[in-house]
């Protein structure tokens, strides 16, 4: 019963690392910009059950060797504990690193957005330099590459910039024509 009492805490951490696994693909994605907390749970809970399965066995034969004076269930059980905070450790250490990732596209978008509004109010007809506050952004490549639009105030047409953040403000914005991003963005596809 002493055992019992010290070593059941695999499958009660695995509900709470879950949850933390949830709030932390959540708040710091390992990929992408974003990720909901429904969806980083399950993901969180598929990867810790794998890892129950898979690891906590053999890991919990290798801590019996070392203590011998542990019985061999809560050997697997601390095993399967420290896999789970390891797993949940692992996808923080994951997302802080993807979190400066994000960072820089966010600026690299916001300096994009500038320069085709500069470019745009210098250069474009008069009706797309009146709506400078409407851009509409397409990534062509993350961080380096987007594509900028300007809807006209009465035409229905847009004014559009490739705009490439690396290089030189002189060259590193190019008229790119009349047609949308979203008409753009289905060509792609």
């Amino acid at each position: 019963m002493r055992w019992r009492r010290r070593g059941a805490w695999m499958w009660p951490a695995f509900i709470g690392l879950t949850l933390i696994d949830g709030l932390i693909g959540s708040s710091l994605p390992a990929q992408g910009d974003s990720n909901r907390f429904v969806g980083a749970a399950l993901f969180g809970a598929a990867v810790n059950l794998l890892a129950v399965v898979l690891l906590s066995r053999p890991l919990g034969m290798l801590l019996t060797r070392v203590r011998r004076d542990f019985p061999s269930f809560i050997a697997r059980d601390y095993a399967g504990t420290f896999v789970l905070v390891a797993i949940s450790g692992a996808l923080l250490i994951a997302g802080l690193t993807h979190r400066a990732a994000v960072r820089a596209d966010q600026h690299a978008l916001a300096d994009a957005i500038v320069r085709a509004q500069a470019y745009i109010g210098d250069r474009a007809p008069l009706e797309f330099q009146r709506n400078l506050s409407a851009v509409s952004a397409f990534v062509i490549q993350p961080g380096s590459v987007y594509r900028m639009c300007v809807p006209g105030r009465d035409s229905g047409r847009t004014y559009c910039v490739v705009v490439r953040v690396r290089l030189p403000f002189g060259s590193g914005v190019t008229f790119a024509g009349y047609e949308p991003n979203a008409a753009f963005a289905e060509g792609v596809n």
